[in-house]
């Protein structure tokens, strides 16, 4: 059976753990990070010397840690994985396009959103850092709404790629933030509220 170590408020844990529902993979979850603590205790640092979750186990012992290369990785060698992550060159360079910008670009200015109004108490909010991170998210989902005009999913069917985004498109919308009218933004949105697995671990009270 799979290991996930991670506690299961964690962005990066929420993706692979919906990834695992999607091809019905059976694993168990060992909570660990955030109030849980344990990253820096030595045995875990031999999984994940970076101390972050989430990091996966597999049955013979092989780990892995970065949570996209967990939903590459699981995609390329689990059963019905193949659909999320296809064999075709250029459909999956997309696909890796979409997980790149997720991690260089999206994660930054949400983050930052998420602190100030869930983490932070309010002596410490930065809001000057709050609206120029807001005015650089807004900026970033307007190129997924352009993308999204003519689709349904960024890759045009559902993939890895809109598991990993899920999480940020979800606090985008549910953070009390002032947001544009962005109609494919929404529409898409909605459509992944529709899948099991983004009720299950995306759509949760942020902690």
């Amino acid at each position: 059976m799979l290991t996930i170590w991670g506690r299961a408020n964690s962005s990066n844990v929420m993706k692979v753990l919906w990834l695992c529902d999607a091809l019905g993979l059976r694993h168990r979850r060992i909570d660990v990070g955030g109030a849980f603590g344990g990253t820096r205790e030595p045995d875990f640092l031999r999984r994940n010397p970076n101390a972050l979750v989430p990091v996966l186990e597999e049955e013979d012992g092989f780990t892995l840690w970065e949570s996209n290369a967990v939903l590459r990785h699981l995609a390329r060698t689990r059963p019905g994985g193949e659909h999320l992550y296809p064999h075709d060159p250029r459909t999956r360079a997309r696909i890796d396009q979409w997980l790149d910008w997720q991690l260089s670009a999206v994660t930054r200015p949400t983050t930052t959103l998420f602190f100030t109004h869930v983490r932070l108490p309010e002596a410490q909010r930065d809001w000057p850092a709050h609206d120029a991170a807001r005015d650089e998210a807004e900026a970033l989902w307007r190129i997924a709404d352009a993308a999204l005009a003519d689709r349904d999913y960024v890759c045009g069917a559902f993939s890895i790629a809109d598991i990993a985004l899920s999480i940020y498109l979800h606090r985008w919308f549910a953070l009390p933030i002032r947001r544009p009218e962005l109609p494919a933004l929404r529409a898409w949105y909605e459509r992944l509220r529709g899948h099991q697995g983004f009720r299950d671990h995306m759509d949760q009270p942020m902690t």
